[in-house]
């Protein structure tokens, strides 16, 4: 293996996370490695100091001379000045998964795959859960934790027995021989168009996880991901409905499986009750099919899928429940930053004091706003680009009371969460789904978050 990579002249583009487990492994394995970023900080080239690699900062445009691969980050896009000048010397460019893939050893454990618009970090940590319940060495990785060539690599640790692998259309985009044993597109959504150029485009990159070989696990209920799943040798699929054979779906208040049994056609095995599912929101049980799913297909039994939705602890900003004050609930879905992510959210509650704005991205909410208005008491706009939702609002919901906060100091989010607080009566929610990015106000979704997680403690100890 070390031979393969043995003097390769190889430009790492990006010294972010995974850019630099990239750019160690393979100096690591005798490559002749360069890594390059526009940025060019003291902290960060501490970060780079690494045996054998050499840091070009400051510089994120030229393709360093003599270079016969790049891996590239995956926020790099692909009319980037460097892999467009690779891609006319006819260099190859590959992403940090691609690169891990390859780096693969003999009896590598197989990777179970997760893509989607919305869902893929929840259900790649549902299938970890499960899969470790039912006894097996694992690790989520990819576009969540661990870098995933750290992972494949993994000089004298114990081997893992299979990967639950998050990929982002990004990361697949530079993938091309990446075979998962069964993966799964759990949705597809208008969202980062402006990387990929189309919906098409996007979902076209989306479909590449369905790779020859791999099981395909479709969701029955997503146009998109049927779609792509056509093409698949071999799929199965999941519902929010009554399952079919070669499905699995909902009955009644269970969790049931007619894919993964002796006789589909007449056999049935339950897999965990709804009141397993947390938090409890239709999206939600989706995520549980999925990773269930994936965990049946890798011969995880009945009950460890069950226990493994029990072991599961969500993670922060994902209508996470803060506190419910006067018998109002004050609900934290930061991660809502598109349309088909807030719907989902929106979904899950009525009637609902909706806390909404930030960077919409090119996205459209006519729709969104169209479908919610009726689960609507009010809504509170801040950001950006809030203009574009209270027109929707205007059209779709004439008679809810909209309160426009333009203020973008830290004292914001306070105000914000005022002025649902006094839109809100006893038995509502107050949701905050954003339906943008959160980078004209905050660091990030995580402290969009926290701070309204903070405005409502405020609220609780006045």
């Amino acid at each position: 293996m070390t031979g393969e990579w043995h003097g390769r002249a190889v430009c790492v583009a990006g010294a972010g996370i995974s850019g630099r487990a990239a750019a160690r492994v393979l100096a690591e394995r005798g490559a002749r490695v360069t890594v390059v970023d526009a940025r060019d900080d003291e902290a960060l080239r501490d970060k780079l100091a690494l045996p054998g690699v050499t840091v070009r900062l400051g510089d994120g445009e030229t393709l360093p001379d003599g270079t016969d691969l790049v891996v590239t980050s995956p926020g790099w896009r692909p009319d980037a000045p460097l892999l467009a000048a690779a891609a006319k010397a006819g260099v190859e460019i590959i992403g940090e998964v691609e690169l891990a893939w390859r780096l693969r050893g003999p009896g590598a454990a197989p990777w179970l795959a997760i893509t989607g618009t919305d869902g893929k970090t929840t259900v790649v940590r549902m299938l970890a859960c499960m899969l470790e319940a039912a006894g097996h060495r694992t690790l989520a990785v990819g576009n969540v934790g661990t870098p995933i060539v750290e992972a494949v690599t993994g000089d004298g640790a114990e081997p893992y027995d299979v990967l639950a692998v998050e990929l982002s259309s990004f990361q697949l985009h530079w993938s091309g021989s990446v075979r998962p044993y069964a993966a799964t597109v759990l949705n597809v959504a208008p969202d980062h168009i402006d990387w990929h150029g189309s919906l098409e485009a996007y979902a076209a990159d989306k479909g590449k996880i369905f790779a020859p070989g791999t099981l395909a696990v479709v969701n029955a209920d997503d146009e998109w991901s049927l779609r792509l799943g056509e093409r698949a040798e071999r799929s199965v699929g999941f519902t929010l409905g009554s399952p079919r054979a070669g499905q699995l779906g909902v009955v009644e208040d269970l969790l049931v499986d007619r894919a993964f049994t002796g006789d589909p056609a007449r056999e049935a095995a339950e897999l965990a009750e709804l009141a397993d599912v947390r938090p409890y929101a239709p999206h939600n049980v989706a995520n549980a099919l999925a990773a269930g799913a994936l965990a049946r297909a890798f011969g995880v039994p009945a009950e460890a899928v069950r226990e493994g939705l029990r072991r599961f602890t969500p993670d922060p900003h994902r209508i996470e429940l803060i506190a419910t004050v006067r018998d109002v609930a004050y609900v934290n879905d930061s991660k809502a930053t598109n349309p088909h992510a807030a719907a989902a959210s929106l979904a899950a509650y009525q009637p609902i004091v909706w806390i909404a704005g930030g960077l919409l991205k090119g996205a459209d909410v006519d729709e969104l706003v169209r479908s919610c208005a009726g689960r609507l008491r009010g809504a509170v706009l801040m950001g950006r680009d809030r203009a574009q939702i209270a027109t929707a609002l205007a059209r779709h919901a004439p008679n809810v009371p909209v309160v426009d906060v333009a203020d973008t100091d830290t004292g914001a989010m306070d105000r914000v969460v005022a002025a649902a607080t006094a839109l809100a009566r006893p038995g509502d929610t107050v949701l905050l789904a954003p339906v943008g990015a959160s980078f004209d106000m905050f660091a990030g979704y995580p402290a969009r978050g926290e701070a309204f997680a903070a405005a409502v403690r405020r609220l609780t100890a006045s």
